[in-house]
């Protein structure tokens, strides 16, 4: 453990030098009394972050949106932001910790997530209106809510510790929902870790101990290209993001390895009750801040039946597992 410290310490005093270098030579310590509820925000957000299957755009988003009234397309970069820090911070925890991840579910999930996110933040972001993204935001995660209800309260499986070996229609299925995974990357901040996550514990058993973990390093390289696309390619970046992205730098490269850690220590259902007790919260919030009309209605269904295809439908088959508890 010590030695593990030590390894991670190093690069979280190189960033943490270099903010402080940035900050100080813009005397820009004044953000924090503007900016504080960010940094609040994201000492929770950071946490769950790296606890699970979830960004930390998870709690960002809504909390951005609904609660604080900040333009989606605002919190969707500003998810991109944080998490490409928070979430590669997790990454780095996990690595020098050696907690075990699986390979092919990250390869091929990964490359779909990259063609995922490139091509939605192209095409379908501009298409996507502010009260439609909210509330595509909350009805895709009510459906994900059901799902990680069904996983760790109603099924009694048996898991596995890695993938079995994958035909070809397989790994091109996986690889297909990576896709749709940085679909909903691109247009709310995160995605890719929640979608490809149920996919692989719902259809094979694969142990939420090793999805977790794969997920969140997925998450972090998604997070990464959607926050260089948007301040590089895009040119969307927008100073607000990156005035939050600012005040939650120091908070979000401890939180979020922190949550990888306690993750190895107890486990999934305390912390998955809690997140469907937020998903929930979050779809009530949403309707009375919104107030939709029937149109929006509309939309919010056929996101919430998209969802219980991704996480139902396309799971329905299992392979029969070959690993313990």
């Amino acid at each position: 453990m010590r030695r593990n410290i030590i390894l991670f310490s190093i690069p979280a005093i190189v960033l943490l030098s270099v903010w402080t270098y940035f900050m100080a030579t813009g005397n820009l310590w004044v953000l924090f009394s503007e900016n504080w509820f960010m940094t609040a925000t994201m000492a929770f957000g950071s946490f769950i972050a790296g606890a699970s299957s979830e960004g930390g755009g998870a709690i960002a988003y809504p909390a951005m949106t609904l609660l604080f009234n900040i333009e989606p397309d605002i919190a969707r970069n500003f998810s991109f932001a944080i998490q490409s820090v928070g979430m590669t911070f997790a990454a780095i925890w996990i690595f020098i910790s050696g907690i075990k991840i699986e390979k092919n579910y990250l390869l091929l999930a990964g490359a779909g997530g990259l063609l995922g996110i490139i091509a939605g933040s192209y095409f379908i972001v501009p298409l996507v209106k502010p009260d439609y993204a909210k509330m595509m935001f909350v009805s895709f995660w009510l459906s994900f809510g059901v799902a990680l209800a069904v996983v760790n309260f109603i099924n009694k499986r048996k898991s596995i510790q890695h993938l079995p070996e994958l035909s070809t229609y397989q790994k091109a299925e996986l690889f297909t929902v990576g896709i749709f995974g940085g679909f909903f990357s691109s247009v709310l901040g995160n995605g890719l870790d929640i979608c490809t996550f149920s996919y692989v514990v719902m259809k094979y058993g694969l142990s939420e101990k090793i999805a977790t973990p794969t997920s969140v390093i997925l998450m972090a390289s998604n997070a990464i290209v959607g926050f260089i696309i948007h301040l590089f390619f895009l040119n969307t970046f927008q100073t607000e993001a990156f005035n939050y992205w600012l005040v939650c730098i120091p908070v979000v490269i401890f939180g979020a390895p922190l949550g990888a850690y306690t993750i190895t220590l107890i486990g999934r259902k305390a912390i998955a009750g809690i997140l469907i007790l937020i998903i929930i919260a979050q779809f009530i919030t949403a309707l009375y801040v919104i107030r939709p009309g029937l149109d929006l209605i509309l939309f919010s269904t056929l996101i919430f039946i998209l969802g219980i295809f991704i996480f139902f439908v396309i799971t329905k088959k299992k392979s029969a597992p070959s690993g313990v508890n």
